[in-house]
């Protein structure tokens, strides 16, 4: 008795419920009661649940129609070729697509991607876009510094597609900053030549340094060579004011094989460092710069090319500092054309010499010569003003303006300190020794 009570007030409470949500959406379901059996009623009431399934049933296939309509629509092809990338590690960089149909620039404004919300970037080819046979590309956030990696940091193989229509999807895990990180089977291998490394020319010693490249005992490749100024901040990372960590750099620039290079990094000399790369008589007095100069060509230089396996020719002889060792690497240059004819200048201290002479330039047979000029605009009120000047006159120099290939960049953000030089270095390096492009 009580159990047949307990369903038949179960069942009104479920007609109700039912009831309601039909009626709600204008169904009528024909009923024949208030007053039937237990059992009558039971059947009655399965006839309108299952009335009340069906109908849930019909909704849910008219939205699936729906749906399959909606995709029917999104799979019209489009006529231009569209790229969607999704990233997992987003910030406030651009991105860019750079590939064989622009020559790798790596920010260029014509392929810069729109950010259409967090993580989702959106390009689509012009109308009159000229693809090649295969289409070969890499998202980068401005450089190759910033270029895309995989998730567990390494470097991607070049992206492939043939189609020229339609949406084609992407996906960046990371991306890399400031070319890190690095794999520390690429990094060079640091070699002390010697803790006291004589220099008649001021009869003093110093310490010098080489890097070599990372697989410099099992080959037998001859390299091309830069030497740089200031090695105490250039890989030693107790540098009082940081360093440039170039053994990262040339780590990374190994693994995606743009060039090997041996880095032959002298010590500077602590409290005589700006006496010694002071050349001539300037605004800080009586340098000792040209001497410290033939140190480097007449034995030091000598030396290198007689215990390791370089290549000798000027063509393949750099030299470069930052600050007043740019400053020294550039009088190094304009004095010894015929041994340096790559150089590599971050922030030169030109207010020291405004109107640097130029007549050594003065050969009967101009050179070829790459130089790469680096200022950052928050360095000081007149650098870049110095920097720019100072490309102006090497370029109108007589004979020099096809034989000088200068090519200056300028960070506006950039202070006067190894940070903004550490960025620069790689892209100072694959422009002057493993670039034909002329800017």
């Amino acid at each position: 008795m009580f159990l047949q009570l307990g369903l038949f007030f179960l069942c009104c409470f479920l007609k109700k419920i039912v009831l309601k949500r039909l009626f709600c959406n204008n169904i009528s379901i024909p009923l024949k009661y208030p007053y039937i059996s237990l059992k009558g009623f039971v059947i009655q009431m399965q006839k309108v649940i299952f009335t009340g399934i069906e109908y849930h049933i019909t909704t849910m296939n008219k939205a699936e129609d729906s749906m399959t309509d909606d995709l029917e629509v999104k799979k019209i092809i489009e006529p231009q070729l569209n790229i969607l990338l999704t990233t997992d590690e987003d910030d406030d960089r651009p991105v860019y697509i750079s590939g064989n149909f622009n020559n790798w620039v790596t920010q260029d404004k014509k392929f810069e991607m729109e950010k259409v919300g967090q993580g989702l970037y959106h390009f689509k080819f012009e109308s009159d876009f000229v693809y090649p046979e295969e289409l070969l590309y890499k998202f980068t956030r401005g450089d190759w510094s910033e270029v895309e990696i995989d998730k567990y940091g390494n470097r991607t193989e070049n992206r492939s597609c043939k189609q020229h229509n339609g949406v084609r999807k992407e996906h960046v895990a990371k991306w890399r900053h400031n070319w890190l990180p690095f794999k520390s089977k690429f990094l060079p291998k640091v070699h002390l030549i010697s803790e006291e490394f004589e220099i008649p020319q001021l009869n003093k010693t110093r310490r010098v340094w080489a890097l070599l490249p990372h697989d410099y005992d099992k080959s037998t490749e001859t390299y091309p060579v830069l030497y740089l100024q200031d090695a105490q901040n250039l890989f030693n990372e107790k540098a009082k004011y940081g360093n440039w960590e170039i053994d990262k750099k040339l780590a990374v620039m190994a693994e995606y094989k743009i060039g090997k290079i041996i880095i032959v990094a002298v010590e500077h000399a602590e409290k005589e460092r700006i006496k010694e790369y002071n050349v001539g008589n300037t605004v800080l007095g009586n340098g000792q710069g040209k001497k410290y100069i033939r140190f480097l060509t007449e034995t030091l230089k000598p030396f290198i090319d007689s215990n390791f396996r370089t290549k000798p020719d000027r063509e393949y002889t750099g030299i470069g500092g930052s600050s007043m060792g740019g400053l020294v690497s550039i009088f190094s240059g304009i004095m010894y054309p015929e041994i340096f004819g790559k150089l590599m200048i971050f922030s030169p201290s030109l207010w020291v010499v405004p109107k640097i002479k130029l007549s050594f330039l003065d050969t009967d047979e101009p050179q070829d010569t790459r130089i790469y000029l680096y200022a950052g605009g928050d360095e000081s009120a007149t650098m870049i003003d110095h920097v720019k000047q100072f490309k102006k006159r090497l370029l109108k120099k007589d004979g020099y303006a096809d034989k000088m290939k200068v090519r200056l960049s300028i960070n506006m953000e950039g202070k006067h300190n190894e940070v903004f030089w550490s960025d620069e270095f790689p892209k100072a390096i694959e422009w002057l020794y493993f670039s034909t492009k002329d800017e």
